[in-house]
């Protein structure tokens, strides 16, 4: 008995203090020439233990809650403490009632400057300025937790896209490109930026109704879902109509082209002549796959 009830007080410590992200961070260096010394590999572990351990919010996540994600950190140059770079984030959440899981964010940031010495603190503060390695990452993180919250319910990601926010306007003071308006219209500013504009408030409708009411109930009902999931796309109709071909609108179609020319290539047959036109429309650049849809 005693035995079981270390056990069960085990497991119940371990699920308590379980943090939200499953996520790998991969440093690539090849491109230095010197992808071998220990800078790149330190900071990768120091990276993983960051993003992983981290208490990024004030929920308790069951291991099996975690968000799957990803980091590559690709290092263009390198030269002390100095480091250049670009990094890709992706995260997928599961599909009610099925083994898969659909993607939800891919972001490539092609503005990743940053300082760092070997094994320095990495510490993330919620209202002040650390490192730009720091936010970047804790950026990131934060547009994976709301993006993640907004495709279970409405509004579901309002706190963790307001401190991405929060990050994006105290890290301007660093001097490091992708927090400014003037840093381009693909930049980490233009992002949440756009997210949080009345402007482009559509995005946040279609990322629910696309997962929550469209991919969550086709394994009980799949020509409903697919017939939901048109609905929802159709939605950046309106968006697209005030802001043509938006930075946000395309990181939508470049997280879910894929999966949206596979879903109407199959399955129960439904109407999908209208949503052809509008796909073609909203993200022309996917038009190839579009193309594919033989229904």
């Amino acid at each position: 008995m005693r035995n079981i009830f270390i056990v069960l007080t085990f497991f119940i410590a371990i699920t308590g203090v379980s943090q939200e992200l499953n996520c790998k961070v991969i440093v690539n260096a090849e491109l230095t020439g010197n992808e071998n010394f220990s800078i790149f590999k330190t900071l990768e572990k120091q990276l993983n233990e960051f993003v992983n351990n981290t208490k990024w919010t004030d929920k308790t996540f069951l291991p099996q809650e975690r968000i799957d994600c990803s980091m590559v950190i690709t290092i263009n140059n390198y030269s002390s403490e100095s480091f250049q770079a670009t990094l890709q984030v992706q995260s997928s959440r599961p599909v009610y009632g099925s083994s898969y899981n659909t993607p939800v964010y891919n972001f490539n940031d092609k503005d990743f400057n940053f300082t760092y010495l070997e094994y320095q603190n990495l510490v993330f503060n919620p209202t002040q300025f650390q490192s730009n390695l720091v936010s970047v990452i804790a950026f990131h993180v934060y547009m994976i937790l709301a993006l993640d919250a907004d495709s279970f319910a409405e509004n579901g990601g309002d706190p963790y896209f307001k401190q991405a926010q929060t990050i994006a306007n105290y890290s301007q003071q660093g001097n490091f490109k992708g927090w400014k308006l003037e840093d381009g219209l693909q930049s980490r500013f233009t992002l949440i930026d756009n997210v949080m504009s009345a402007t482009f408030k559509e995005y946040r409708q279609v990322m629910n109704n696309y997962h929550r009411q469209g991919l969550d109930i086709m394994s009980e009902n799949a020509k409903e879902g697919k017939e939901k999931i048109a609905a929802a796309i159709k939605l950046f109709q309106t968006m697209n109509s005030r802001r043509p071909n938006s930075f946000l609108q395309r990181t939508f179609f470049d997280a879910k082209a894929d999966e949206i020319a596979q879903i109407f290539s199959g399955g129960p047959n439904v109407n999908i002549a209208s949503l052809k036109e509008v796909l073609q429309k909203v993200a022309p650049m996917h038009s190839s796959k579009w193309q594919t849809i033989k229904y």
